[in-house]
């Protein structure tokens, strides 16, 4: 897939002493992430990441901006106290952004 959307490694990476002299041993529980995920594997553009943080970096995460503030879907729903699947059910159906990105609501009984 990476070469289908033009992503590289960086010719002096194509000596494993130029790469290791670049980013170093692998910290433990972490492995080389890009930070522009559609940017070349260069020391410019790569980092030492933890799953976590990659799983945040991938080209199939829905990346929503709201009042100039981006996030990927999980954080808003997270910092909403919505459920991941709800707020993408919501978004899905053309619900407005701005009230996909509301709390819901409790009836008052």
């Amino acid at each position: 897939r990476y070469g289908g959307r033009g992503i590289k490694v960086c010719s002096r990476w194509m000596k494993f002493e130029n790469f290791f002299s670049d980013m170093g041993v692998a910290p433990k529980e972490k492995s080389l992430d890009r930070i522009d995920n559609d940017g070349d594997y260069s020391k410019a553009n790569c980092k030492w990441s933890t799953s976590a943080e990659q799983h945040r970096n991938k080209s199939t995460n829905v990346v929503i901006t709201y009042q100039g503030e981006s996030k990927i879907l999980t954080d808003w729903a997270k910092s909403l106290g919505l459920r991941v699947d709800t707020l993408w059910m919501r978004l899905k159906r053309n619900m407005p952004l701005e009230k996909a990105l509301k709390p819901r609501q409790l009836k008052e009984p």
